[in-house]
């Protein structure tokens, strides 16, 4: 027997014979059909989970993470009857790692393309942090006939970083600092902030979690360095102001006084005031990664609003 001959009976479908004979995928339609993903109009593959029934919630993750930082609420949710979706923002978690796009028009334009794959009617967004100005720019410019409410938890906007109409923000510096951390060692960087101030592990009473560092961890190394690196100018440097004024669903705000990484004082109060129909909820000593480490709190105020 010959290696040819020997190759093809121990492989004996082809990969391309393999996909017409249905063993995968054969084309990126029939994939993102059966990986739960859809593709932009500038070939983006957007990955997102998508359960149960009833009113769907859509969740919208924070930098640098994926769709499974919302694992605690797309439970507690599906079990109280909702229909619950969370997708990874491009070059986040499972979805693809391109070279552009990344910037919040992009981000609120691949969930309108999300919403209308799945024809999302009377849904509920919610958003942490980044994915707070995602969700923002998204109910703004694109929700109108589809959203019923909307959340901000620990969000960016109205605007993170200094400038002369945002007296209150931080420094550019700040962020300058955070894309040197990332390019000298993403590793090292991301470990930092998760057992760090991400979740007030160090604070002096707080006891860190490692399960929840190390989950951290994983799904921001799932991710692209350029898009992460790119997304700090998004989250940091994007003015909401004007979305926030067109916002006209009812809006439940939510942050930590303790966050430190989107400071109360220049965050959700400023965007509570630009609301039209505004709830602000300020939770005393909760961190920015409230949504893991309080869960059981967060959720249940969640719940209330959207039964309200």
């Amino acid at each position: 027997m010959g290696l040819t001959t020997a190759v093809a009976v121990a492989l004996p479908l082809s990969l391309p014979a393999r996909a017409a004979a249905g063993r995968f995928p054969s084309s990126p339609k029939q994939r993102n059909q059966d990986m739960n993903s859809i593709i932009t109009k500038d070939g983006t593959e957007i990955f997102y989970k998508d359960w149960g029934s009833g009113q769907p919630i859509v969740f919208h993750h924070g930098w640098p993470l994926s769709g499974d930082d919302w694992d605690a609420q797309m439970l507690f949710f599906l079990h109280h009857g909702y229909r619950v979706i969370a997708h990874d923002r491009r070059g986040h978690g499972r979805s693809s790692q391109v070279s552009g796009g990344h910037d919040m028009d992009h981000y609120a334009a691949d969930v309108a393309a999300l919403a209308a794959h799945l024809d999302l009617r009377d849904a509920i967004h919610v958003g942490h942090s980044t994915g707070g100005g995602e969700a923002t720019r998204y109910v703004a410019r694109h929700g109108v006939g589809r959203v019923a409410k909307l959340v901000l938890m620990s969000a960016v906007p109205p605007l993170m970083v200094k400038t002369p109409g945002n007296p209150g923000g931080l420094p550019i510096e700040v962020f300058d600092g955070l894309r040197d951390a990332l390019a000298a060692n993403r590793a090292k960087f991301y470990r930092d902030l998760s057992s760090g101030p991400f979740y007030g592990f160090n604070r002096p009473d707080a006891k860190a979690v490692p399960s929840v560092v190390d989950n951290w961890w994983r799904q921001g190394m799932m991710g692209a360095a350029n898009a992460h690196y790119d997304g700090i100018k998004a989250f940091s440097e994007t003015d909401f102001t004007d979305d926030l004024k067109a916002i006209d669903v009812p809006t439940l705000v939510m942050h930590g006084d303790d966050d430190q990484i989107v400071p109360i004082a220049d965050s959700a109060p400023l965007s509570a005031k630009l609301l039209k129909h505004a709830t602000l909820k300020i939770y005393k000593g909760y961190p920015h990664g409230m949504l893991t480490v309080n869960a059981d709190v967060i959720n249940r105020d969640m719940l209330a609003f959207f039964r309200s």
